[in-house]
């Protein structure tokens, strides 16, 4: 059969496909809809960038592309003429596994990002393991810090669960399994704050193929050698051929056809056991940030001469800033914020008694090393109208980093904010349960041991001193956002069936707004977190 012939067949087959349920013709005049599957991603974006392009149908287009004319489309349009949102075009499924909390939170820190990870709540976090850095001599006092925080965590697992269980009587109608789950998952909650960050956890990601070229790029640029190598798996996932979850199913009908002359079946088995590469071209040419990692630098050098020292002063845990700065400041400050542990108020308020010049000064930082196709830094995102401060332990964070319709410039992690204790209405405190004092031991031991590695001299464990920090801890990040994004949070996140540390700092935004903007207190369906809830609730 010829190649004219060829191309003449899949046409009728294209045709055959397109109609109707009844065997009629769609009208030409009529409104055609379909979902597409079996399309490897790349030649899909290639297939939807035509329609810029080309009056083909996405069928046509989908037949008569090959993966060798997607990847030279994709090199001309979008490496040499920047046009970016192809990639966008591109959704990529990823499982990364055994990689570490502290990792894991640089991984997801994308505003355009899709996923889940572990929960803290509903798996015991003892069977994982951590992941231990290079940290030369200063190892097994890592190694001692950690497995003392993965004791306390199954002291405090089994013994609030005790307490729980003398607190909370199971109804008669709760099934014992039920009734011993539920109360697992409250004792986690508790537990949760003792997991170090460099407990290991797994999570899945569906991302277009712009978001993971930027989010490679920027984890290549990380001082943590694990979140480089994750970049390195994630660029190489990208370009080689996939795991194929058809593969078992494809050698089955291969066994089956056997000595069969069937050669329409063993080209479709064919089909299905073909390697496809996920984004060979999109993501070959994703390399370290140089852009984020020189203003990276010298955005970390100007705010330590701004603040020359000062201690950090008191915070609340949420706090609402007022709009009324010029934008210029808002610029400076935030471009500064996330390169030091001060709040943003007392940063502001330094950058604010500048004059202009040296405020335009520290802006132009920010743009200084931008290549032609680098993105602003994120601190560029400015004018949203809520500006929330929030100091809070990393656990709660880590759920509300999850909140993607909003700005989230975050601080890195220290011991300079100290530590929460797990409080939750209604619930048995630590001291009621008699835990308080191993809690406190196993706490205080892992914020020496982070000292001690920090001020070590040995410049493989200065950086790495971070995996010892327990989830307890407090960060500090910015959330900016519009009206509607602080009202779905504080409405979702204080919800009765969620943890109780961001649940108060859902409430605190609450308040905060409700202060503010009094008229608009009314439209929040706000659950009060200082009310005790029903425990067996989830």
């Amino acid at each position: 059969m010829s190649g004219t012939e060829k191309k003449m067949k899949k046409t009728a087959s294209i045709q055959a496909q397109a109609a109707h349920a009844d065997g009629t013709a769609p009208s030409p005049s009529e409104t055609d809809v379909y979902a597409i599957h079996g399309a490897d991603p790349e030649i899909l974006a290639y297939a939807m960038a035509k329609y810029s392009r080309s009056s083909l149908s996405m069928k046509e287009s989908l037949v008569e592309i090959s993966a060798q004319r997607a990847e030279q489309f994709l090199n001309t349009f979008y490496f040499q003429y920047g046009h970016r949102s192809i990639a966008d075009l591109a959704h990529i499924p990823f499982a990364i596994e055994r990689l570490s909390l502290l990792a894991a939170i640089d991984l997801v820190d994308e505003q355009r990002w899709d996923g889940q990870e572990r929960s803290t709540r509903y798996q015991d976090f003892r069977r994982s393991g951590w992941y231990t850095p290079e940290l030369s001599s200063e190892t097994p006092r890592f190694t001692g810090a950690i497995e003392a925080l993965f004791l306390a965590y199954q002291s405090v697992s089994a013994g609030m669960l005790e307490a729980l269980k003398g607190a909370v009587p199971k109804p008669e109608e709760m099934k014992p399994e039920a009734y011993e789950r539920t109360l697992k998952a409250r004792a986690f909650d508790a537990a949760r704050y003792l997991l170090p960050l460099a407990t290991n956890t797994s999570l899945g990601q569906i991302v277009n193929a712009r978001t993971l070229e930027t989010q490679v790029s920027r984890l290549l640029t990380s001082p943590f050698a694990e979140v480089r190598q994750i970049a390195e798996k994630l660029r190489r996932a990208a370009t080689e051929p996939a795991w194929n979850v058809y593969h078992a199913d494809a050698q089955v009908l291969c066994d089956e056809i056997g000595s069969v002359d069937d050669t329409c079946g063993e080209r479709a088995v064919g089909m299905l056991m073909r390697p496809v590469a996920a984004a060979p071209t999109l993501v070959k040419y994703a390399t370290p940030n140089a852009y984020l990692e020189q203003s990276r630098a010298e955005l970390t050098q100007a705010v330590a001469e701004l603040m020359q020292g000062q201690p950090i002063d008191p915070a609340p845990v949420v706090d609402l800033l007022d709009d009324s700065e010029p934008l210029e400041v808002e610029l400076a400050t935030s471009l500064l914020y996330p390169n030091c542990h001060y709040s943003y108020r007392q940063l502001r308020s330094n950058v604010a008694a500048l004059d202009g010049a040296r405020r335009d000064e520290l802006i132009a930082l920010g743009t200084k090393h931008r290549g032609r196709y680098d993105e602003l830094l994120r601190a560029f995102s400015a004018g949203q109208g809520m500006r929330f401060d929030i100091l809070m332990d990393i656990g709660g964070f880590r759920d509300m980093h999850r909140h993607r319709r909003c700005v989230q410039l975050l601080q890195s992690f220290t011991d300079l904010h100290g530590y929460e204790e797990p409080v939750c209405p209604g619930q048995p405190t630590l001291e009621q349960a008699g835990l308080a004092a191993d809690y406190k031991a196993a706490m205080d031991q892992s914020l020496a041991t982070y000292r001690a590695l920090r001020d070590s001299g040995v410049p493989e464990a200065a950086q790495s001193a971070q995996y010892c920090l327990p989830l307890g801890v407090r960060c500090r990040a910015m959330f900016k956002m519009d009206f509607a994004e602080a009202l779905y949070i504080a409405e979702l996140r204080s919800g009765v069936a969620g943890h109780f540390s961001y649940r108060r700092v859902a409430w605190e935004m609450y308040r905060a707004v409700a202060e503010r903007h009094p008229a608009l207190a009314r439209h929040f369906r706000i659950e009060d977190v200082n009310e005790p809830v029903d425990l067996l609730k989830r």
